[in-house]
């Protein structure tokens, strides 16, 4: 595995700068990568790890860089729970880490740096510095991975009668003897709504 100032430089790249949330997520990936002695996550063990986020900020593409897991990969599970947490599994052992950023890392942030004003370089610069203690509480969690979310595989495939649109792993629920996609199965959840026609 790289330097943490490497990685640091390649999540700089992939994401378009570099800020607190990058520190936090490569930090966060590679205690994570730790824990579960995964020591390369993009080469021989690549397989291995699958990842869950919580948040879509910064961090989310940081942890993705420096573990490997990607959404087309089916490795990197997105949960939108608005929390700078990620838990990373191990396939071949069943173990998995919970990883959770702590709030008053930011206080020891401003402390470590009072003279710098600005509150994102300041961030930025503690929580290179700090230790995994003082940035982040750890709990060793299990989590059950149906084998229609594993990476690779790739899943039985049905067409909605509704839409007409397929739909991949599972993804539709029998409604009166129809298997239905979830959006037309339950409208009122969908993120989007139809235009009505123009007159």
């Amino acid at each position: 595995m790289e330097s943490i100032d490497e990685l640091l430089r390649q999540a700089e790249v992939a994401h378009g700068h570099l800020c607190a949330g990058q520190v936090l997520g490569v930090r966060m990936a590679l205690m994570g990568l730790d824990r579960l002695g995964i020591a390369d996550p993009r080469g021989a063990d690549r397989k291995r790890l699958v990842t869950y986020v919580e948040i879509d900020r910064c961090a989310t593409d940081a942890i993705a860089l420096v573990t490997g897991c990607r959404l087309g990969k089916r490795a990197l599970k997105f949960r939108d729970w608005g929390k700078m947490a990620a838990t990373f599994v191990d396939l071949s052992s069943g173990n998995a880490v919970r990883i959770v950023a702590l709030e008053d890392s930011r206080e020891l942030a401003q402390k470590l740096y009072p003279h710098e004003e600005n509150k994102s370089r300041r961030q930025l610069l503690a929580y290179r510095e700090l230790t995994d203690a003082q940035l982040f509480r750890e709990e060793s969690v299990r989590v059950d991975i149906d084998s229609s979310d594993l990476p690779g595989r790739s899943g039985d495939r049905i067409i909605c009668p509704r839409c007409g649109e397929g739909v991949n792993f599972g993804r539709f629920t029998l409604i009166n003897g129809e298997s239905l996609c979830l959006s037309c199965a339950r409208p009122e959840f969908r993120y989007w709504k139809p235009c009505a026609p123009e007159e």
